[in-house]
């Protein structure tokens, strides 16, 4: 495992958020044992068999203990059944989420965290408070030495395994390849491999691909020139960002400028009205649409409809009448509902996830 190329791979997050009541962030997955293990436990499993140095906690519970005071789980399974050699680290103030309201007993979240198994803690604000109720719970004999022991030998054991010892600081000399051409023909590939063609004209008349040459096409929607949009969250930061300005990267809209003849007339209009599709002669029409980047609990959802405003450009630009072709693609960062009559209008649709920069 020794290498100044590598780093240690982290599988998270441990166990079952993928199974919440409702899909809510941060939710209880309730569940019996025997699928917990055959759905949910199963990519720890292989990843531990591969030698994954990490695993992180997740905010979630299971059966109503909260995993992040889940001992059962955390040491009865992962590190005794499963034999995981490596450490567990909490996520960002996880301990303080094990009580409600956050944090409302500190001392209680440390001793049920750390007594769970958690061998390293995620505490990004309150570090001095950490320490001394961690040494004082430590010193009156309510978290065994054995317990910090087994953390820190689990620790120093990924850093011995890294060579972090004999080479702290990270290979720079590799930092100017991050991001070279192999990187975005190989991002460009997994974009083609996981496009998603939902509908494809009506019958037996395909609309797709589209014609290079054209006199005149329409690029609409809120996502056709916002690079942010198409990266989603955890993108630049937390939240991921709105807009192109001052980012690499290609929008949609550009790609299409820049893949049809050059004869060919390409207007953007964001959210064009029915009267504005009916005073020109389009020959296709390409509506770029879905949500807004997003991420953890920001973007839970009572239900997996699309904004109003995608739904709102959908329905002016296609079924408008006359002979225009309208192409929807969706940028989304899961499934979304599409009614039947709005499906109706389109004469392709194509599923885009979050395609990133191109």
């Amino acid at each position: 495992m020794t290498s100044r190329t590598k780093v240690a791979a982290c599988a998270k997050h441990y166990v079952g958020d993928g199974g919440t009541n409702k899909g809510i962030n941060e939710n209880d997955t309730v569940l019996p044992w025997s699928e917990l293990v055959r759905i949910h436990m199963l990519p720890y499993v292989g990843a531990i068999e591969k030698g994954v140095a990490t695993v992180m906690v997740s905010y979630s519970s299971v059966n109503g203990t909260k995993m992040h005071a889940n001992r059962d789980l955390i040491t009865g399974y992962l590190k005794n059944k499963l034999k995981f050699r490596g450490f567990v680290i909490s996520d960002m103030m996880g301990i303080d989420k094990i009580t409600t309201p956050i944090g409302d007993n500190y001392t209680y979240s440390i001793e049920a965290g750390i007594g769970a198994g958690i061998d390293m803690v995620m505490v990004p604000y309150n570090t001095t408070s950490f320490v001394n109720g961690l040494t004082r719970l430590v010193n009156e004999g309510f978290i065994p030495m054995s317990r910090v022991d087994d953390a820190v030998s689990r620790i120093l054991r990924v850093k011995f395994a890294m060579g972090l010892f004999e080479a702290p600081l990270a290979d720079s000399t590799s930092r100017n390849k991050v991001g070279n051409n192999e990187h975005r023909r190989l991002a460009r590939e997994a974009v083609r491999k996981s496009l998603v063609l939902l509908k494809n004209g009506h019958d037996s008349s395909p609309v797709l691909p589209l014609p290079k040459k054209a006199p005149l096409i329409l690029v609409a929607g809120s996502h056709a020139n916002n690079l942010g949009f198409q990266c989603g969250g955890w993108s630049m930061r937390w939240q991921g960002f709105n807009g192109s300005n001052k980012k690499t990267g290609t929008t949609i809209l550009e790609a299409v400028r820049r893949a049809v003849d050059p004869e060919t007339k390409v207007v953007y209009d964001k959210n064009p009205g029915a009267e504005f599709i009916s005073s020109n002669n389009f020959s296709y029409a390409i509506v770029v649409v879905g949500e807004p980047a997003y991420e953890e609990w920001k973007g839970d959802s009572s239900n997996l409809t699309m904004p109003a405003d995608g739904l709102t450009t959908i329905e002016n630009v296609c079924g408008g009448g006359g002979d225009l072709k309208c192409v929807v693609v969706l940028i989304t960062g899961r499934p979304v509902v599409i009614e039947p009559h709005l499906l109706a209008r389109m004469d392709a649709l194509v599923a885009a996830w979050l395609p990133g920069t191109f």
